[in-house]
């Protein structure tokens, strides 16, 4: 019986064995991963020989400057939409946070909130922007709130989109995708960590549509690719450990924030519940928000041209509207 047993559990051994080899894939080095997915309009930051963060930088160099800040898993791409909309009338930088699309790992064991705040900042330092409004999506909305906190100087503008950074209750918790579920269980990490995860990538980009139409062959294909550059399966798994330093939203930390904010967030959101916009709206005095019904986690893809209108009236009434009024009043002679 026990010999019996024990040649199950080998078979089965070799079995998974045997799919996990199938499954694996090896890193895709970074000039492979450059030669498809850089652009004209790409450039690089940086920071020592092997460490550098991918960017771009277009539209007018003497325009109002904005930063975009994409979320988990994702590159600058996500924004494109909103790139081509503001590029006319706006600078407008989108990066690549370490560890994510083709910017190199700057130090794994510190990657967190911190660390994309002083990315951010060192761009902008690189490219002389003193002043900017900045937005920023799920992930990249948590750095954009920690910026505003810690340099308020620099801020324009804030814009939220989908933001993280509120606890999650235990009913929210269970509702987020499988692939997240999985992915906060160490064994499950280490196993996962050099497979194929690309049907796992579907299925999380689906739920984070409201229309799940929206989810490309191509879209996965870059999900999945810019996460086998190397150390970034090793970034991605570090960010969903939860460990490290994490600043939680609340009431009294954000009524610290005092520059113009707007919030925006999907109603359809599976992975950040729009009653967490609705506490960043509350929390932040003056803040504006705007709730998209039927739409998902990403509203800056499902809905371009809408939400990137609702951006500009942001920008032109909230922003810089006020800005070049002020400027206008101390320039204005005297009556």
């Amino acid at each position: 019986m026990f010999r019996r047993l024990l040649a199950v559990l080998v078979t089965l051994g070799v079995i998974l064995f045997a799919g996990w080899m199938t499954l694996k894939r090896e890193d895709i080095p970074y000039e492979q991963l450059e030669a498809i997915y850089a652009n004209a309009d790409s450039r690089y930051l940086q920071f020592d020989d092997d460490m550098r963060v991918h960017f771009r930088d277009v539209g007018p160099r003497d325009a109002p400057a904005i930063f975009l800040v994409h979320g988990f898993s994702a590159s600058l791409h996500t924004w494109e939409p909103w790139v081509n909309n503001l590029k006319r009338d706006y600078r407008v930088i989108s990066l690549d946070l370490p560890g994510h699309g083709l910017s190199r790992c700057i130090d794994n064991s510190e990657i967190g909130p911190a660390q994309f705040v002083e990315t951010i900042n060192r761009v902008a330092n690189t490219l002389e922007i003193e002043r900017f409004t900045l937005a920023g999506n799920s992930m990249g909305g948590s750095a954009a709130w920690n910026y505003a906190l810690a340099h308020p100087e620099r801020l324009d503008g804030l814009v939220l989109v989908d933001a993280a950074g509120w606890p999650r209750t235990e009913e929210e918790g269970e509702s987020r995708s499988m692939i997240f579920r999985l992915l906060e269980i160490d064994l499950a990490r280490r196993v996962m960590k050099d497979l194929d995860l690309s049907s796992l990538i579907r299925g999380g980009l689906e739920n984070s549509f409201g229309d799940p139409s929206f989810v490309t062959d191509e879209m996965v294909e870059r999900y999945a690719t810019l996460a086998r550059a190397p150390c970034h399966r090793a970034a991605l798994l570090q960010l969903v450990s939860g460990r490290g330093e994490r600043t939680e939203a609340t009431p009294e930390l954000l009524g610290e924030i005092k520059t113009p904010t707007l919030v925006m967030h999907g109603e359809l959101d599976n992975l950040i519940p729009s009653v967490h916009g609705e506490q960043f709206a509350a929390a932040i005095p003056g803040s504006k928000l705007i709730l998209y019904p039927g739409v998902g986690h990403l509203p800056q893809e499902e809905i371009a041209e809408l939400s990137a209108g609702d951006l500009r009236a942001f920008l032109s009434t909230e922003v810089y509207g006020v800005r070049n009024e002020a400027l206008q009043a101390i320039t204005s002679p005297a009556p």
